[in-house]
């Protein structure tokens, strides 16, 4: 975007303290500069404040859109001081074609971004230190950032462990307007738990998710109803929702390539060429975006995967890894609190057939020896009628609720669980470990 239409405020480095360590440099502050849309100074903001237009939502509405910035790999840097300033990528092993799951901002600045293989972010950051994703770990420090939302809205919307959509519209009778709830949050969750968010303000939650995208990291933008137009026409496409590489492809071949590009073409046409999704971009194009945040967004599922260096034939070590990725997914199940009643197995051979098999409970559970025998069973089943190599397993807990049952609460497997999940959110996800699974080196 042209430096023409936004600018930054500079931000603190007056940093508090964080259980006896230091916090992020870039902190916001009470009273810091932020950025935002306009011209106007309004009570701290600059921010627009003309050019109305009729849009299908109240100007009242305030959603602020939290992201935490780099999430696992800023926990990670929290919690080991060596890991401070220096480039971290969080993802499988490079020759297990592992996949980088977060990458901090040290690592960004050589190319490596989340999704894109290990094997590669290691070739273009070759003195970056890998480290096994603790998603257990992770899944509690979400629970504890989303405790604090819960302070200032019932409404909050999880979208995964690093981000949430949260209605502020009522709140601000309370805690004053939205700018001043998003510096609370802001600044509660850089005092507590030494991490760093960025945020979003919009009436809407599009234009929300876009702004506390816009200026990462520690990111602070407010859009305006009445400028939301001149802040996604210089947009590419790409940033709207559903547009990937190859509906942006096809855009470009039309010659659109910015929103406000996408705004000139006639609804019937991008409908004639794209169906409902040309109506739909069109309209978020245009800024209009009715949908509510949904709160209390229950999770439905949790799953683990593994993509093998090599195609692997032995069931030994297919048994292996469906343990490491049962364990794995039952430790997140219970750090969400939650329990599962399905548990689901994914297969993908050689030839990238792929078929899944499943099998529910009576009653949900968080027991990974339950988990784990059901799984274990449909592999054995599953291999006796299908051979040959596999490239890819998984295995997904579905049917997710909270309310434990009595027998869930006292049965020793869930005890040994328990006390499992505690010393490896300490010292690491691979501390303790079932003996099936060792042969597992994901």
């Amino acid at each position: 975007m042209s430096a023409a239409h936004w600018r930054s405020g500079s931000r603190s480095t007056n940093y508090p303290i964080v259980n006896d360590r230091p916090g992020p440099t870039r902190i916001l502050h009470e009273n810091a500069p932020k950025l935002a849309y306009g011209i106007d100074s309004v009570g701290g903001m600059n921010r627009f404040d003309s050019d109305t237009l009729d849009f299908a939502h109240s100007a009242e509405r305030r959603i602020i859109h939290v992201d935490m910035d780099a999430f696992y790999a800023a926990v990670e840097q929290r919690d080991a001081v060596e890991l401070r300033g220096r480039p971290v990528i969080v993802g499988g092993a490079p020759h297990r074609r592992g996949v980088v799951a977060a990458a901090s901002y040290e690592a960004r600045e050589f190319g490596v971004h989340s999704a894109m293989p290990t094997a590669a972010a290691v070739r273009l950051c070759p003195g970056a230190i890998r480290i096994a994703p603790r998603f257990a770990h992770y899944a509690t420090v979400s629970q504890q950032i989303r405790s604090i939302f819960g302070r200032y809205t019932p409404i909050v919307e999880p979208l995964s462990l690093d981000e949430a959509f949260l209605d502020v519209s009522a709140s601000q009778r309370l805690w004053g307007d939205a700018i001043n709830i998003a510096q609370r949050i802001k600044n509660d969750i850089v005092r507590e738990l030494g991490l760093v968010a960025s945020v979003g303000i919009a009436t809407n939650k599009f234009v929300a998710k876009i702004a506390s995208d816009i200026d990462k990291p520690d990111g602070f933008v407010e859009v305006e109803m009445d400028k939301i137009t001149e802040f996604l026409n210089p947009l590419p496409v790409t940033r709207i929702w559903g547009i990937g590489k190859v509906a942006a492809k096809r855009l470009a071949d039309l010659g659109i390539i910015t929103v406000h590009d996408l705004k000139r073409i006639p609804n019937e046409r991008l409908i004639a060429a794209f169906g409902a999704s040309g109506h739909h971009w069109l309209q978020l194009a245009r800024g209009i975006d009715s949908r509510e945040v949904v709160a209390d967004h229950a999770v439905k599922s949790l799953s683990h995967e593994v993509t093998f260096a090599e195609d692997l034939d032995n069931d030994d070590e297919l048994r292996a890894t469906l343990t490491s990725l049962v364990e794995n997914a039952a430790a997140r199940l219970r750090a969400a609190e939650l329990r599962a009643s399905t548990v689901q197995l994914k297969i993908r051979h050689y030839d990238f057939t792929t078929r899944s098999r499943s099998r529910s409970f009576a009653a949900p559970t968080r027991s990974t020896a339950k988990f784990l025998s059901t799984a274990v069973g449909l592999l054995t089943t599953y291999r006796q009628q299908y051979r040959g190599a596999v490239r890819l397993v998984g295995v997904g807990l579905s049917g997710c609720g909270g309310a434990p049952t009595q027998s869930d609460l006292f049965t020793e497997s869930v005890a040994l669980d328990t006390v499992t999940d505690s010393i490896n959110q300490r010292f690491g996800d691979r501390t303790l470990r079932r003996a099936a699974g060792l042969n597992n080196k994901s």
